[in-house]
């Protein structure tokens, strides 16, 4: 199962906040062969106009102009970029041809030969590591001095396509120069969008996070809230934090179960949401989507009290206990998350990363995890929570315990159970 399936919307979240914009940054003028005294005063309203609404643009910080040499410029990066990795697209396995979808692997291959131009490159991938890093970090670190500059990152789509982001930094004010190149059905590099933002704030988090929220749209103008959040992750995880989240709690995250978002041990399993949690380890063990539509009657108690006694030391007995159980049918209740049994929060988008490992005297691990949210909180750390696990020597893990540090759990959403429990 691709890690890519699960959290899909915090990926995308940057990408789908900014908007087209195919203003050349030059004032539209109606021209006249002939023209008369209305005609000139005509002439005169539409380039003030212009300039008014350009002006408006600029107060507001987005859909800002771009002026032609560098809307130029963006275009021969991208391409040139694409050219660079077109060998390993076209060799690529695409899957659907309607869907282009290629390889965590082959995108780190792209991502590869773009390292060897200098730039920052990084893959839509949860736990990508940046390449080149140092050159936005020490961007960031000279803005946050007060010091002007830019940089420019690119990003490697699932599609084959890049994202090119140039930030610059002016000594007050912070703009991101964004574009999206792509592969057309024909194989041929085309630019899909160009757009020109105002960053309205931002910060670069002792983590090695780039945390900042884009100008967007507001009230009057819109009636929903338009997120302009965005995170980067600038600064790598260890190879051992990357695989331990990858292994233990990617496959969990905070949504529709409670095992990592609750306070528990192996004496309070009580309040676990096993018949929850149920289809998320699943998806861990056999690495695919739980096939909810051959469990139209509920799951059968051998398959469910199996699962769940390979993830977390409790019995058979006291799982019928915690779960909701039918006796006499002698199946666990399931049912998908939706809107008359899931409220979505914020905090249910986090994922988790894995930041320490402690090992124990007892043999036992403890996992320091936090949870990332890029959605409107944009933090790097809603909570910091502690997961306690004991490894087999084949590699199987058991979860023994989680602990939420400094009173986190006041500042989440309390767990709302998809099944009443009676």
């Amino acid at each position: 199962m691709k890690k890519r399936s699960i959290l899909p919307s915090i990926i995308l979240m940057c990408s789908i906040l900014l908007f087209v914009c195919n203003n050349n940054g030059e004032s539209m003028k109606i021209k006249y062969a002939h023209k008369t005294g209305e005609n000139e005063q005509k002439e005169y309203v539409e380039s003030t106009d212009g300039k008014a609404d350009t002006d408006r643009k600029i107060e507001k910080g987005y859909d800002l102009p771009i002026d032609a040499r560098q809307r130029k410029e963006v275009e021969e990066d991208c391409k040139e970029i694409l050219e660079l990795i077109s060998e390993i697209y076209n060799n690529a396995d695409k899957g659907g041809a309607n869907n282009v979808v290629i390889a965590d692997e082959v995108m780190e291959q792209m991502a590869e030969k773009v390292k060897g131009t200098g730039c920052p490159v990084t893959i839509t991938e949860i736990y990508a590591n940046m390449k080149n890093y140092k050159r936005l970090e020490d961007f960031l670190n000279a803005a946050t001095t007060g010091s002007s500059g830019s940089v420019v990152i690119y990003e490697i789509h699932w599609d084959g396509g890049i994202g090119r982001s140039e930030y610059t930094y002016d000594g007050k004010d912070m703009y991101v120069l964004s574009a999206k190149a792509a592969w057309s059905h024909d194989g041929k590099p085309v630019i899909t969008y160009i757009s020109r933002t105002r960053i309205k704030k931002w910060r670069y988090t002792e983590k090695g996070y780039f945390c900042y929220e884009l100008c967007v749209p507001e009230y009057p103008e819109v009636t929903e809230i338009v997120d302009g959040s965005c995170m980067v992750r600038v600064r790598p995880q260890t190879k051992e934090n990357r695989e331990m989240s990858q292994k233990c709690v990617f496959g969990l995250a905070y949504q529709g179960n409670n095992l990592l978002c609750s306070d528990w041990d192996v004496d309070h399993m009580e309040k676990l949401d096993y018949n929850g949690m149920y289809e998320y380890l699943y998806a861990m063990k056999y690495q695919k989507q739980f096939p909810s539509e051959d469990y139209p009657d509920g799951i059968p108690k051998d398959e469910f009290e199996h699962l769940i006694m390979e993830y977390l030391p409790v019995t058979a007995e006291e799982i019928q206990s915690y779960a909701v159980f039918d006796e006499e049918k002698q199946t666990y209740a399931w049912v998908s998350l939706g809107c008359f049994n899931y409220v979505p929060t914020y905090f249910g988008t986090s994922f988790p990363e894995v930041t320490d490992i402690r090992e124990n005297n007892d043999g036992t691990v403890t996992l320091t995890v936090d949870a990332v949210c890029s959605m409107i909180l944009c933090d790097d750390a809603v909570i910091t929570h502690e997961l306690t696990v004991r490894f087999a020597e084949d590699g199987r893990f058991q979860y023994l315990g989680n602990q939420i540090l400094d009173n986190g759990i006041s500042n989440i959403p309390e767990y709302q159970y998809r099944i009443i429990r009676e």
